[in-house]
């Protein structure tokens, strides 16, 4: 250590340690600006991009009320949710994986999600005890992948949390819709059916499939770190 570095460190209060970082000239800067431009503009990020800036649309013709708007809304909804499956597509199709990519798709999947349930509760389509639980529960297990992936652990989705996000899919969409519908599957004819009801019930049965995945998630979080640290402390 340099005479310059050791003053600078006998310098700093006791307790207080700093970590060293070194500057980055400009040159540096300027290609880490173009990397993060880069990253936002493919394809897949953009995609991303617009299923966040759509979300506005679909609570606007929501809370409009109309069976027209409402109807819109679901179509704009299922859209929105089908570009989830595009992107990623492509990201594997051309190859690019991106740090901004990890973490905007599945935040863009959850603003989406959660922004839609939020709005219905004062319409009375869905319980905001339900929503509390699953606003809860995507929190919690991002939170704990944050941490794995912190400590060099991949937890890969259970079938149980993709359980939950069909049902939610296909129940969100129907509370959306919100007005009873005559529906005939070919040959059988199911007459009038309150779309809300349905809705409700499959977002309520994908609570269950919520908190057990969760409990599954946590389990593979634990035996993942534990299986860790017996390998660090192997000579």
């Amino acid at each position: 250590m340099g005479p310059a570095l050791k003053r600078s460190a006998n310098n700093l209060p006791r307790g207080r340690l700093r970590r060293y970082r070194p500057r980055l000239d400009t040159g540096q800067r300027a290609a880490r600006r173009r990397s993060l431009k880069q990253d936002a503009l493919n394809v897949p990020n953009l995609l991303t991009f617009g299923r966040i800036g759509i979300i506005p649309l679909v609570l606007w013709l929501i809370g409009r009320g109309s069976p027209r708007d409402c109807l819109w809304a679901a179509i704009v909804y299922a859209l929105a949710a089908l570009t989830d499956l595009v992107d990623g597509w492509l990201a594997r199709r051309m190859n690019i994986v991106s740090i901004l990519g990890k973490f905007l798709d599945p935040l863009a999947d959850k603003l989406l999600v959660m922004a839609t349930l939020i709005w219905m509760v004062p319409m009375g389509r869905i319980a905001g005890w339900a929503v509390v639980l699953l606003l809860a529960r995507e929190i919690s297990i991002t939170g704990l992948r944050s941490i794995a992936s912190s400590e060099g652990v991949v937890i890969a989705a259970s079938e149980g949390g993709k359980s939950k996000t069909a049902l939610q899919m296909v129940g969100i969409l129907c509370l959306i819709i919100g007005y009873p519908y005559h529906i005939s599957l070919g040959f059988i004819d199911l007459g009038w059916v309150d779309l809300v009801p349905v809705g409700r019930a499959l977002v309520y049965i994908s609570l269950v499939f919520s908190v057990t995945s969760a409990v599954s998630y946590i389990g593979l979080f634990a035996e993942a770190v534990e299986a860790k640290q017996k390998r660090r402390s192997l000579p």
